[in-house]
Protein backbone atom coordinates (compact mmCIF):
# COMPACT_ATOMS: atom_id res chain seq x y z
CA UNK A 1 0.00 0.00 0.00
CA UNK A 2 0.92 3.60 -0.83
CA UNK A 3 0.39 6.04 1.51
CA UNK A 4 -0.55 9.30 0.26
CA UNK A 5 2.11 12.17 1.38
CA UNK A 6 0.12 14.79 3.44
CA UNK A 7 0.19 18.61 1.70
CA UNK A 8 2.90 20.44 3.15
CA UNK A 9 1.06 23.80 2.55
CA UNK A 10 -1.85 22.20 4.70
CA UNK A 11 0.74 21.63 7.88
CA UNK A 12 0.16 24.19 10.11
CA UNK A 13 1.21 24.78 13.80
CA UNK A 14 0.56 27.23 15.94
CA UNK A 15 3.89 28.86 18.33
CA UNK A 16 1.68 30.56 21.44
CA UNK A 17 2.79 28.21 23.84
CA UNK A 18 5.78 29.62 24.73
CA UNK A 19 4.67 33.52 24.91
CA UNK A 20 6.81 36.58 24.47
CA UNK A 21 10.46 36.61 24.35
CA UNK A 22 11.70 40.42 25.26
CA UNK A 23 14.32 42.57 24.99
CA UNK A 24 14.53 42.42 28.95
CA UNK A 25 14.32 38.50 28.64
CA UNK A 26 17.91 38.56 27.50
CA UNK A 27 21.47 38.20 29.02
CA UNK A 28 23.63 40.71 28.93
CA UNK A 29 25.39 38.67 25.85
CA UNK A 30 25.11 36.42 23.08
CA UNK A 31 27.09 34.05 25.42
CA UNK A 32 25.11 34.15 28.19
CA UNK A 33 21.82 33.56 26.39
CA UNK A 34 23.22 30.96 24.48
CA UNK A 35 24.31 29.22 27.34
CA UNK A 36 20.43 29.41 29.10
CA UNK A 37 19.00 28.65 26.01
CA UNK A 38 21.28 25.45 25.27
CA UNK A 39 20.41 24.37 29.10
CA UNK A 40 16.64 24.86 28.13
CA UNK A 41 17.00 23.03 25.25
CA UNK A 42 18.99 19.65 26.78
CA UNK A 43 16.47 19.57 30.22
CA UNK A 44 13.92 19.84 27.74
CA UNK A 45 14.78 16.27 26.15
CA UNK A 46 15.53 17.27 22.59
CA UNK A 47 17.84 14.31 20.58
CA UNK A 48 21.52 15.83 20.30
CA UNK A 49 20.85 19.76 20.99
CA UNK A 50 24.52 20.53 19.88
CA UNK A 51 23.14 19.25 16.30
CA UNK A 52 23.26 22.58 14.00
CA UNK A 53 23.35 23.17 10.62
CA UNK A 54 26.40 24.06 8.63
CA UNK A 55 25.70 26.94 6.17
CA UNK A 56 29.16 27.48 3.40
CA UNK A 57 29.67 28.82 0.23
CA UNK A 58 33.22 28.25 -2.18
CA UNK A 59 34.46 30.58 -4.53
CA UNK A 60 31.34 29.65 -7.08
CA UNK A 61 28.61 31.14 -4.87
CA UNK A 62 26.81 28.29 -4.44
CA UNK A 63 26.04 27.05 -1.10
CA UNK A 64 25.77 23.79 0.21
CA UNK A 65 24.27 22.92 4.25
CA UNK A 66 24.65 20.04 6.49
CA UNK A 67 24.39 18.69 10.13
CA UNK A 68 27.39 18.98 12.03
CA UNK A 69 27.62 18.68 15.93
CA UNK A 70 28.73 21.45 17.95
CA UNK A 71 31.58 20.37 20.08
CA UNK A 72 32.32 23.73 21.95
CA UNK A 73 31.91 27.33 22.83
CA UNK A 74 32.74 30.46 24.34
CA UNK A 75 33.00 33.65 23.76
CA UNK A 76 35.50 33.17 20.93
CA UNK A 77 32.84 31.37 19.08
CA UNK A 78 31.70 28.20 17.48
CA UNK A 79 33.45 25.10 17.38
CA UNK A 80 33.29 22.05 15.27
CA UNK A 81 35.43 19.55 13.58
CA UNK A 82 35.75 17.87 10.11
CA UNK A 83 37.75 16.53 7.16
CA UNK A 84 39.51 19.56 5.62
CA UNK A 85 39.49 17.99 2.32
CA UNK A 86 35.15 17.85 2.80
CA UNK A 87 33.14 19.97 1.07
CA UNK A 88 32.42 22.40 3.85
CA UNK A 89 36.32 22.19 4.57
CA UNK A 90 37.28 23.15 0.65
CA UNK A 91 34.44 25.72 0.40
CA UNK A 92 35.45 27.35 4.22
CA UNK A 93 39.15 27.19 2.98
CA UNK A 94 37.79 29.47 -0.30
CA UNK A 95 35.12 31.35 1.53
CA UNK A 96 35.89 31.34 5.06
CA UNK A 97 32.36 32.18 5.91
CA UNK A 98 29.32 30.03 7.55
CA UNK A 99 25.68 30.63 9.03
CA UNK A 100 24.65 27.93 11.68
CA UNK A 101 21.29 27.29 12.60
CA UNK A 102 20.22 25.25 15.54
CA UNK A 103 16.70 24.51 14.95
CA UNK A 104 15.46 23.17 18.23
CA UNK A 105 11.65 23.06 16.72
CA UNK A 106 10.00 20.69 19.49
CA UNK A 107 10.57 24.47 21.51
CA UNK A 108 9.73 26.64 19.02
CA UNK A 109 13.09 28.11 19.28
CA UNK A 110 16.17 28.55 16.73
CA UNK A 111 18.92 30.11 16.74
CA UNK A 112 21.20 31.55 14.20
CA UNK A 113 24.56 32.65 14.03
CA UNK A 114 26.83 34.49 10.76
CA UNK A 115 30.32 34.63 10.80
CA UNK A 116 33.83 34.20 9.78
CA UNK A 117 35.43 31.01 10.16
CA UNK A 118 38.95 30.25 11.23
CA UNK A 119 40.61 27.01 12.14
CA UNK A 120 41.35 26.11 15.82
CA UNK A 121 44.80 25.33 17.18
CA UNK A 122 46.40 22.10 16.34
CA UNK A 123 46.30 21.85 20.16
CA UNK A 124 42.79 22.57 20.74
CA UNK A 125 42.17 19.38 17.86
CA UNK A 126 44.42 16.79 19.52
CA UNK A 127 43.27 17.46 22.79
CA UNK A 128 39.60 16.84 21.29
CA UNK A 129 40.85 13.97 18.69
CA UNK A 130 42.35 12.12 21.85
CA UNK A 131 38.76 12.18 23.88
CA UNK A 132 36.98 10.46 20.70
CA UNK A 133 35.81 6.89 20.61
CA UNK A 134 38.69 4.56 19.09
CA UNK A 135 35.68 3.80 16.55
CA UNK A 136 35.90 7.41 15.32
CA UNK A 137 39.35 8.25 15.37
CA UNK A 138 39.86 5.06 12.89
CA UNK A 139 36.86 6.15 11.29
CA UNK A 140 38.84 9.81 10.30
CA UNK A 141 41.58 7.96 9.00
CA UNK A 142 39.64 5.42 6.66
CA UNK A 143 37.11 8.12 5.10
CA UNK A 144 37.99 10.46 2.61
CA UNK A 145 34.86 12.58 3.30
CA UNK A 146 32.42 14.08 0.65
CA UNK A 147 34.26 12.10 -2.02
CA UNK A 148 33.03 9.77 -4.74
CA UNK A 149 32.90 6.39 -3.77
CA UNK A 150 32.46 2.99 -6.09
CA UNK A 151 30.32 1.06 -3.46
CA UNK A 152 30.26 0.47 0.79
CA UNK A 153 32.75 -2.20 0.22
CA UNK A 154 35.34 1.08 0.18
CA UNK A 155 34.27 2.43 3.25
CA UNK A 156 35.00 -1.08 5.05
CA UNK A 157 38.41 -1.60 2.95
CA UNK A 158 39.33 2.16 4.37
CA UNK A 159 38.36 0.92 8.15
CA UNK A 160 40.27 -2.00 7.52
CA UNK A 161 43.41 -0.32 6.30
CA UNK A 162 43.22 1.95 9.82
CA UNK A 163 43.15 -0.82 12.07
CA UNK A 164 46.01 -2.41 10.19
CA UNK A 165 48.09 1.04 10.44
CA UNK A 166 47.51 1.45 13.74
CA UNK A 167 47.41 -2.02 15.68
CA UNK A 168 46.50 -1.85 19.33
CA UNK A 169 48.38 1.46 19.63
CA UNK A 170 47.44 5.25 19.74
CA UNK A 171 45.78 6.74 16.82
CA UNK A 172 46.79 10.33 15.83
CA UNK A 173 44.46 13.08 14.60
CA UNK A 174 45.42 12.87 10.78
CA UNK A 175 46.98 16.36 9.42
CA UNK A 176 43.92 17.12 7.40
CA UNK A 177 41.16 16.75 9.97
CA UNK A 178 40.48 19.31 12.69
CA UNK A 179 38.55 22.01 14.36
CA UNK A 180 36.89 25.30 12.85
CA UNK A 181 35.26 28.20 14.88
CA UNK A 182 32.82 30.49 13.57
CA UNK A 183 33.51 34.00 14.85
CA UNK A 184 30.44 35.34 15.95
CA UNK A 185 29.72 38.59 13.77
CA UNK A 186 25.62 37.75 14.72
CA UNK A 187 23.57 35.50 16.60
CA UNK A 188 19.80 35.70 16.59
CA UNK A 189 17.69 34.04 18.90
CA UNK A 190 13.93 32.88 17.52
CA UNK A 191 10.86 32.35 19.67
CA UNK A 192 7.86 31.49 17.78
CA UNK A 193 4.67 33.56 18.23
CA UNK A 194 1.12 32.80 17.20
CA UNK A 195 -0.14 34.36 13.70
CA UNK A 196 3.68 33.94 12.76
CA UNK A 197 4.43 37.36 14.58
CA UNK A 198 7.64 35.28 15.65
CA UNK A 199 10.20 37.43 18.38
CA UNK A 200 12.88 37.52 16.98
CA UNK A 201 16.40 39.23 18.74
CA UNK A 202 19.49 39.64 17.59
CA UNK A 203 22.78 40.42 18.73
CA UNK A 204 25.37 42.43 16.17
CA UNK A 205 28.81 43.14 16.14
CA UNK A 206 29.41 46.56 14.68
CA UNK A 207 32.61 47.65 12.78
CA UNK A 208 34.42 48.96 16.32
CA UNK A 209 33.67 45.66 17.99
CA UNK A 210 30.97 46.81 19.73
CA UNK A 211 27.58 44.56 20.60
CA UNK A 212 24.05 46.16 20.17
CA UNK A 213 21.00 44.05 20.16
CA UNK A 214 18.32 44.62 17.38
CA UNK A 215 15.11 43.21 16.76
CA UNK A 216 13.93 42.14 13.39
CA UNK A 217 10.56 41.91 11.53
CA UNK A 218 8.98 38.54 11.61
Amino acid sequence: MILEPPSPAGMRRDYAERGAFLETDLAADWTGQFTDWFAEAADFGLPEPNAMIVATAGRSGRPSARTVLLKDYDVRGFVFFTNYASRKGAELAENPYASLVFPWFSMHRQVIVTGAVERVSRAETEAYFGSRPRGSQLGAWASPQSRVLPDRAAVEAGLAAAIDRFGDGPVPAPPHWGGLRVLPETVEFWQGRSNRLHDRLRYRRTDDGVWVVERLAP
